[in-house]
């Protein structure tokens, strides 16, 4: 099943991050990966569709990542990552506008349901 779209999968676990991007290829996605926040910063630009970020990161975790991409009047829907499920999470999101919130361990059907309906949902 071949599926438009460039992915960013942002993650500094290894393990995590070839999982993620190993369920996105099978599904039939062009992905690209960065190890952390910064490096994610550094090659997003308007080709990227969505991009799926860990929240907990150094140097910049999740949401810095995500008020740098606003502040670049980029609006590149973002899925965020995390093992974490404290209510101000969601809250934080839903202020930035967040697609979806994943957590781990990321499960696939759920991950490309997510990538499929926000991909849909913003037209590309």
């Amino acid at each position: 099943m071949a599926s438009e779209g460039k992915i960013l999968v942002v993650e500094d676990n290894d393990f995590v991050r070839m999982q993620i991007v190993r369920y996105l290829q099978d599904a039939g996605y062009d992905v690209v990966e960065a190890s952390d926040g910064k490096e994610a910063l550094d090659i997003t630009d308007k080709s990227i569709d969505i991009a799926i970020v860990d929240v907990r990161m150094e140097p910049i975790d999740g949401f810095e990542y995500l008020r740098a991409l606003r502040g670049r009047e980029l609006k590149t829907p973002v899925i965020l990552v995390t093992g974490d499920q404290n209510p101000d999470l969601l809250g934080e999101s839903q202020k930035w506008g967040v697609a979806a919130v994943l957590i781990k361990p990321v499960q696939k059907d759920r991950l490309i349901k997510m990538v499929a309906r926000t991909i849909l949902h913003n037209g590309k």
